[in-house]
């Protein structure tokens, strides 16, 4: 895939391919390379199965009602209430499949599901106050670090710039459990990364970087929706672990070795009969 070079900016009209075309290093790249240069590498050669790609993604399904209805619309088409078991279901299946156009089909319950999370997200009164406030979703941001010189790109959910904030939103499985996946998944390398960027084009940080996390998974009848905050522990951690990851990049961009063996050691459990 041809890289295209993007100069620093503010951008609202970048489609999410050129997006991820761009040659600028996102968060997304950075944690493969913090589990290893070379899938980095990895990533922008191997080949994608279609099939896959274009799978249903409830993750993505619930952004783009919530941010972009127009691209749910476009990409998704919900499937009539029937059974495939049925001849009557059958033909209004075949029938809604030939109409598809492309469009990733989700079933009818799966259809009920994304707008029943999207009506909890609207019941939350801070989350309803910022799907509701004028602001830029899905802008994306171009700058260059200053201590590597290397070109960098974030893409925010949602930017609210008369409040000076940054909106990012998760599905989760456990929405109790967030915390374990601001680790597992970096989330707050995320909020470091996308503050520095946003610092670097608005000349300020942002007031706040807000994480709208809503459940896939249904909790005394509902799909709890919350919204998090890092501390400045947590945020100073992801900065760190980002400036390391940086120039790490730097580093294999101008030697040009990309590091590829891992080192694995035998998890806990396994020898804690040895110890024993």
């Amino acid at each position: 895939m041809t890289q295209e070079d993007i100069q620093p900016g503010y951008y609202t009209d970048i489609s999410n391919e050129r997006y991820h075309r761009s040659a600028a290093i996102s968060k997304s790249q950075l944690d493969l390379l913090h589990k290893s240069p070379a899938l980095l590498q990895w990533s922008r050669n191997a080949p994608e199965d279609p099939e896959k790609k274009t799978a249903l993604n409830i993750g993505d399904a619930c952004h783009a009602i919530l941010l972009e209805p127009w691209r749910f619309d476009e990409e998704y088409a919900i499937g009539p209430d029937a059974l495939k078991n049925t001849k009557a279901g059958k033909d209004k299946w075949a029938e809604f499949e030939a109409g598809l156009e492309g469009r990733t089909a989700l079933t009818h319950a799966e259809g009920q599901k994304v707008k029943l999370i999207r009506e909890s997200v609207m019941a939350h009164p801070l989350a309803r106050q910022i799907m509701e406030a004028q602001g830029d979703a899905e802008a994306s941001i171009y700058w260059r670090d200053t201590m590597t010189g290397e070109m960098c790109r974030c893409r925010p959910d949602k930017t609210l710039s008369q409040y000076g904030w940054i909106v990012d939103l998760k599905t989760t499985a456990d929405i109790n459990k967030f915390a374990k996946s601001v680790y597992e998944f970096r989330y707050h390398v995320q909020d470091a990364f996308y503050s520095d960027g946003y610092a670097e084009h608005f000349g300020m940080r942002p007031n706040g970087f807000l994480f709208l996390a809503f459940s896939t998974s249904i909790e005394c009848g509902r799909y709890p929706v919350r919204i998090f905050q890092l501390d400045t522990d947590a945020v100073a951690a992801g900065r760190a672990e980002y400036q390391d990851d940086m120039a790490q990049y730097a580093e294999c961009k101008a030697s040009g070795n990309w590091q590829g063996i891992e080192s694995l050691s035998l998890p806990w459990w396994a020898t804690k009969g040895e110890r024993a």
